[in-house]
């Protein structure tokens, strides 16, 4: 099935969500959780992660994982990324715990699509030191798309991870998953890269990313994804596709956050102060641009740009 089809297929069986300009999310993606040994490259960003968190959940966001949060292709007992991030998931319970956690599924963690998964490892867990088992995320329900919907305007905005349509990562995903974690995993700690990943391969990432903007240019629908690892924020008058970027970079974590009607990137990084203290910093560097410019519904589809896909 190409991407037309899955991407149609998951935003007509997506969960609707209605926000207005009172409403805040914000949604990273590709984090790619591991179990804290030399291939986890999430773990250098804990802690710029877990400050981040923080800062969202003490303003009232919604945190999104717009899929591949826990790198289960690598790690097939979720146990372990769960002790080795233990703060990060401590974080992310509160979110649930108030109904401010949405998590999607995408190929990393498509484990996520089974429910009996879900409540074997994400419901409770066994806390040694108490001995009895403890809430993490009861009754969570991981999902393949959301629409958000704007509850004046109509206006929609779809999020997937945006693996939809890319047949190694889709429907050839079992084949790929046990590549990466009996093949490819090692490889990458000396060097080598996994050509069937778009985060690595640049043709393969131009390829992807060039079916979602002939997706948003027929169904003229905002769309917020990740996948590719490259974070993308449109200019005015091009086609509306976002992408989250990664969490697993040297040089930070960006993510897309949506309030007061509006959307922007961010990142978050360590920096040094002018006299040397390291400290955590939360950067806007893009936007922040008014939802409704992204609304191409009632627009002459041949007057909007599709954006130039650079080879990098």
């Amino acid at each position: 099935m190409n991407t037309e089809k899955r991407l149609t297929k998951a935003y007509k069986e997506a969960t609707i969500e209605y926000f207005d300009k009172d409403s805040k999310y914000i949604i990273f993606s590709d984090i790619h959780r591991g179990d804290d040994s030399v291939s986890d490259e999430f773990a250098r960003n804990q802690a710029i992660f877990l400050h981040a968190l923080n800062h969202y959940y003490n303003n009232g966001y919604i945190l999104v994982e717009a899929g591949d949060g826990d790198e289960l292709w690598e790690h097939k007992n979720f146990k372990h990324i769960r002790l080795a991030h233990k703060d990060v998931f401590i974080a992310m319970k509160k979110f649930h715990d108030e109904g401010r956690l949405r998590i999607l599924y995408g190929n990393h963690n498509i484990f996520l699509k089974n429910l009996d998964y879900v409540r074997n490892n994400y419901y409770q867990f066994y806390d040694e030191y108490e001995q009895k088992k403890v809430d993490l995320f009861k009754g969570l329900k991981p999902i393949e798309a959301l629409v958000l919907k704007h509850r004046v305007t109509d206006q929609e905005i779809l999020i997937v991870h945006g693996h939809q349509g890319d047949f190694i990562n889709d429907q050839f995903w079992y084949v790929s998953m046990l590549l990466l974690r009996y093949f490819w995993r090692f490889l990458h700690v000396v060097g080598f890269e996994n050509p069937s990943s778009p985060a690595r391969n640049m043709y393969k990432r131009h390829k992807v990313e060039k079916n979602y903007n002939k997706w948003i240019k027929k169904h003229k629908i905002m769309l917020i994804c990740g996948h590719t690892h490259r974070a993308k924020f449109p200019k005015k008058g091009e086609l509306p596709y976002f992408n989250t970027g990664c969490c697993i970079n040297t040089r930070g974590i960006p993510g897309i956050e949506i309030a007061n009607d509006q959307v922007l990137m961010v990142d978050w990084r360590i920096k040094a102060d002018d006299s040397g203290v390291m400290h955590i910093e939360r950067t806007v560097v893009r936007g922040p641009e008014p939802i409704e410019i992204y609304d191409i519904r009632n627009t002459n589809i041949n007057t909007v740009k599709t954006p130039t896909m650079q080879m990098q």
